[in-house]
């Protein structure tokens, strides 16, 4: 007998779904409300704040920070890892996982997108969306501005330059700039 799977479930796992099912509208509406306590939070009230993105994401590693304001979609799609840190003003659309390893540093105005469109008109006029995850890796360095696309892995250790635009998943151990994103040497 095949069940039938929810919106939700289509999204998590990478298929086409419908973005306004009432499940996923109201754990965007839960995310958003998180968000606003969150972004309206004096910054001295660290652990108000750590207890608001605890409750937002799926992992929240110790010592790891986030910086005011954030942007997310759901937030239960992000795990971030030990001691990272995600300076000011980063949107994370996170329709599918977004894992960030430990001690990965993420510089003021980086996006990360999950969600994407069919190529298809007839698909995305239909309202169709799908999603495919990222990975970022321990010891990894965004730099600021930099935008990460859906389905994109990104090494360990390696770093990114500000305003790149990563198209493809990059190894570990490179320094990588531009737009597309390119390698431009290894790093030791």
């Amino acid at each position: 007998m095949d069940i039938e799977k929810t919106e939700k479930q289509k999204m998590i796992n990478e298929e086409l779904y419908f973005a306004d099912d009432p499940e996923l509208l109201r754990d965007y509406w839960r995310a958003q409300d998180l968000l606003a306590k969150f972004n309206e939070s004096p910054a001295r009230e660290e652990g108000l704040r750590r207890q608001l993105l605890m409750e937002l994401f799926a992992y929240f590693g110790k010592d790891a920070i986030v910086r005011a304001p954030f942007y997310c979609d759901y937030g239960y799609n992000i795990s971030i890892g030990e001691r990272s840190f995600i300076n000011f003003n980063c949107v994370f659309l996170d329709c599918a996982k977004i894992t960030i390893g430990q001690e990965v540093q993420i510089a003021p105005g980086v996006h990360i997108y999950t969600a994407s469109h069919p190529l298809k008109a007839a698909q995305r006029r239909s309202g169709m969306e799908c999603a495919r995850s990222v990975v970022i890796e321990d010891g990894v360095w965004l730099g600021g501005g930099s935008l990460v696309c859906p389905g994109v892995l990104i090494g360990t250790n390696t770093v990114v330059g500000a305003g790149s635009v990563v198209t493809k998943s990059l190894p570990p151990n490179v320094l990588a700039v531009g737009n597309p994103c390119r390698i431009v040497r290894s790093l030791p």
